[in-house]
């Protein structure tokens, strides 16, 4: 099996591209920032054995790890391909049974909101899923709407995969993703990451 690698805006995370599908198409990210919470997924499990390896987020088509600031890619990297194909090329299954993926939209808590507050709240997620998540899923990331907050006119999102903890994160959520926001969007005033 050949899986391809790709560099990502954050030098602690790597793309890895096996060439068939991991969660599938129009499946949602999967985030695991720690060993703990990749029980639903034997892949991230695997992946987390390997040490230095300290997150792991499945995409559709994708699987981006995060290392230790510490451990240098030319030692962790051979072990993680090596993870992936043996786990892939066995069919083994990337998520225990009873376990899915989200798909379509991720879940907001738009009942959280009422009248012009949700009418803001809907193009807020529109324009994230849209114009945003599609661009960040190539970087091996994802971006997800937490919540707004009409009073503030704060948006809070939370970054995932390739993303999170990204030195040019704060960049991309000011310059690009604030102001897009801002643009579109007159209510609001400013974007903050949450975890």
């Amino acid at each position: 099996m050949f899986i391809q690698t790709e560099d990502t805006p954050n030098p602690q995370s790597m793309k890895f591209l096996p060439g068939q599908g991991v969660l599938g198409q129009g499946a949602l990210g999967m985030d695991f920032p720690t060993m703990e919470s990749a029980a639903a997924s034997p892949l991230a499990q695997s992946l987390f054995e390997i040490d230095g390896v300290m997150g792991v987020y499945l995409g559709g088509d994708f699987i981006t790890v995060t290392k230790a600031e510490a451990v240098e890619w030319m030692h962790v990297k051979p072990a993680i391909l090596g993870a992936i194909a043996d786990f892939l090329a066995a069919g083994l299954p990337v998520l225990k049974e009873g376990a899915e993926a989200p798909s379509g939209a991720p879940a907001t808590p738009l009942d959280d909101y009422e009248g012009e507050d949700r009418e803001v709240v809907e193009q807020i997620i529109e324009l994230i899923d849209t114009r945003v998540r599609p661009a960040v899923a190539a970087d091996g990331g994802d971006i997800v709407f937490k919540h707004f907050e009409p009073r503030t006119g704060v948006v809070f999102l939370a970054m995932q995969g390739a993303c999170s903890g990204c030195p040019s994160s704060t960049m991309t959520l000011k310059a690009g993703i604030e102001n897009m926001l801002k643009h579109y969007v007159p209510e609001v005033a400013k974007v903050e990451a949450v975890a």
